[in-house]
């Protein structure tokens, strides 16, 4: 009897476990990141305190070039279209986006399909 863990393991090529894992990491990393901007955003304009905003953004750009990394690795591994390719990395600019997509890649990467 198989579980459907081992079903998709057996579709999916062993080449793009690590990326996928890395994908699904930075991916989930940024999205919380990106929640955190938007909070030290309110409080920039809404409270008039710039210092977490300061402090808090380039570490957010850090995080994002990661994730703009290590996306593209996953790109380039799974051979996506540029189209799927762009989106994802798109995804990483809008807020909860980045969550919605990564479960996206995860099914499609794994049945070896493109994204989009």
């Amino acid at each position: 009897m198989t579980t459907s863990t081992e079903g998709a393991e057996k579709t999916r090529p062993a080449s793009l476990s690590g990326p996928l894992l890395r994908f699904r990491v930075s991916a989930y990393v940024t999205g919380v990141g990106l929640l955190a901007l938007c909070a030290t955003m309110v409080i920039e304009y809404g409270f008039g305190n710039a210092t977490p905003a300061a402090v808090y953004s380039p570490i957010h750009g850090v995080l994002y070039m990661i994730y703009l990394v290590l996306t593209i690795d996953l790109a380039i591994k799974a051979r996506w279209s540029i189209k799927s390719t762009v989106l994802v990395l798109l995804a990483g600019c809008v807020p909860f986006v980045s969550f919605l997509v990564e479960r996206r890649v995860t099914r499609r990467v794994q049945a070896g399909q493109d994204v989009f």
